[in-house]
């Protein structure tokens, strides 16, 4: 079959608009005309962006397959960003506003009515998941309901974090209380490929712990946020959420220039990290809660058990077509079992369903715009050109957005994907001989978030794990690169993290120990127990929350 041939057979995965089924289509294109700001849905009349779907359709007479065109959004500028800051500013009245210095267990009460209504718009939010960035509706589903399982987990987190510090602790001749408080403002900014999960992973714990937010959606899954405009704007005060629809570019410089962002929270790269952090005037004074780039490797020792290292890269390698931060983006396998490696992966690769993200059992769906599959090229040519092969058939081949995976082999140093973040379905594979290669490919990296080792040997697992967990902060035995469960630490070394998320991590990541102190002295206990008593203080507190 030719390479025309392929792509032809491709285009015809993309379905006739008359043959979408109708449970999946969404009712009408969503034009968003509103932000959140101060409390209000404030109408924009200004330009606005058209979102085109990762999905295309075929027109019958033609065969050509166009994006559909699903809504638009807000293109606002810097006049909105300020205006969404000082709201976020006022909100938090260097720390004397209603939601900083409201009880936890209000706080946590307002945000269980804002799961209450997140829940009722789980179908289009789905759909919008599903239709903005191509992601398949059973991993659509499941992101929305891990995300409500993780607001409820960061909820209990809380309440356990808060209990254990319901209580005086005397050293010294010094009694204190030691609860943590929040930061400030925070700017919040999650990616495209988990744009509610992800960005949830910071916005929800940054509210639970008292922070006021500016947020900014990201520019592939802008729509889906529009549906719970409502929820935030009727479950929060005025002003403890806004939201900004802008470029980036012009409006995130700007914002922490003003000095008054005091946290910065962003999913993203780390060119883009370093950048917009040496725009705060006081860098001291930032805070930064940062996922950011990835090369997470396999390394595939001798005497591993292929079938299930082959069951796990794939996975790893492809799920969600290879763009997860912890996805597997460069497969390292010893040269004695490289070949037998490579058959059965490419075997296996060819069962992958190739399809829309409704239909049932999809694995390889639509990358979300054009310059995808450009980069995507890109890469494969200059692999091509310095030595490597597309080893399975129709590798690299793609139609509009969508786009074959291929496997790469021999991938060496000098090539794009040795070492940059491919970021979709390219699957590098290098040989090594001597361990020390592989290891030595982890050390050099950059990035240093994850490493899986597929081995059946305990002495040499063993020694592997003890370098590797000084170079990344999660070292995989015979499976995948992950997060989860929430409730591990996520983290990354070097260029591809700063700080830590998890369950318990990120609340302790959004705030900050404050105590207050006093002699032990008879006077300071009647001060105390007073206060205590008469409910003075938030603050100053014994009460347990249930």
């Amino acid at each position: 079959m030719t390479t025309l041939d392929r792509r032809a057979q491709l285009a015809q995965h993309f379905p006739l608009p008359e043959d979408i089924p109708a449970e999946h289509r969404l009712s009408a294109p969503l034009h968003q005309r509103h932000s959140l700001i101060q409390g209000q849905l404030v109408e924009w009349n200004g330009p606005c962006k058209t979102v085109l779907s990762p999905v295309c359709t075929r027109d019958l007479a033609t065969g050509e397959a166009k994006q559909v065109e699903i809504g638009s959004y807000p293109v606002m500028g810097e006049a909105e960003s300020d205006a969404a800051l000082d709201a976020a500013v006022a909100a938090y009245a260097n720390g004397r506003g209603a939601w900083p210095t409201m009880a936890v267990a209000e706080r946590i009460g307002c945000m269980q009515e804002f799961v209450r209504q997140m829940a009722q718009q789980r179908e289009l939010i789905v759909k919008l998941i599903m239709w903005e960035i191509g992601k398949s509706l059973a991993d659509s589903r499941k992101e929305f309901d891990r995300t409500v399982e993780y607001i409820q987990a960061t909820i209990e987190s809380l309440k356990e974090l808060d209990n254990g510090s319901s209580r005086f602790v005397i050293a010294e001749g010094t009694i204190g209380q030691i609860r943590r408080t929040p930061l400030g403002v925070v700017l919040c900014m999650g990616p495209y490929n988990y744009p509610l999960n992800e960005t949830f992973a910071t916005l929800i714990p940054a509210l639970l712990m008292g922070n006021t937010v500016v947020f900014k959606p990201p520019q592939y899954g802008t729509l889906l946020f529009h549906p719970l405009l409502e929820a935030f704007r009727t479950a929060f005060p005025p002003g403890v959420i806004n939201t900004i629809y802008a470029p980036g570019a012009v409006v995130v410089p700007r914002l922490l220039a003003s000095g008054k962002v005091n946290v910065l929270a962003l999913i993203g790269s780390s060119k883009v990290a370093d950048h917009l952090k040496k725009q705060h005037p006081k860098s001291h004074r930032l805070r930064a809660i940062l996922g950011l780039d990835a090369k997470n490797a396999a390394i595939v020792l001798p005497d591993a058990d292929i079938e299930l290292a082959v069951k796990e890269c794939l996975l790893g390698a492809l799920s969600f077509n290879g763009q997860r931060c912890t996805a597997l983006k460069m497969l390292i396998v010893h040269r004695s079992i490289v070949e037998r490696f490579v058959q059965r992966f490419t075997e296996e690769l060819g069962k992958l369903k190739v399809g829309m993200p409704w239909e049932a059992g999809v694995s390889i769906t639509p990358l979300p715009g054009l310059h995808r599959t450009a980069y995507m090229t890109e890469a494969l040519e200059d692999a091509k050109a310095k030595g490597a092969n597309i080893v399975n058939e129709g590798g690299g081949d793609f139609c509009q957005t969508l786009y074959s995976p291929a496997v790469v082999y021999p991938v060496r140093e000098g090539m794009k994907l040795y070492r940059e973040e491919q970021f979709g379905p390219l699957v590098p594979i290098m040989p090594f001989d001597d361990i020390e290669a592989a290891l030595d490919y982890v050390i050099t990296s950059d990035h240093g978030q994850q490493v899986s080792i597929f081995g059946t040997d305990p002495a040499q697992i063993g020694a592997l794990v003890d370098p590797l967990v000084n170079q990344v902060c999660r070292v995989n035995i015979n499976c995948q690169c992950q997060r989860g469960p929430d409730v591990f630490p996520f983290a990354g070394r070097k260029d591809s993290a700063e700080g830590t998320l998890s369950v318990a991590d990120a609340l302790r990541a959004f705030s900050i120990r404050s105590m207050v102190a006093a002699k032990q002295t008879e006077p300071s206990k009647k001060l105390l127990n007073a206060i205590v008593q008469d409910h003075q203080s938030q603050f100053i507190n014994t009460g347990f929350i249930l």
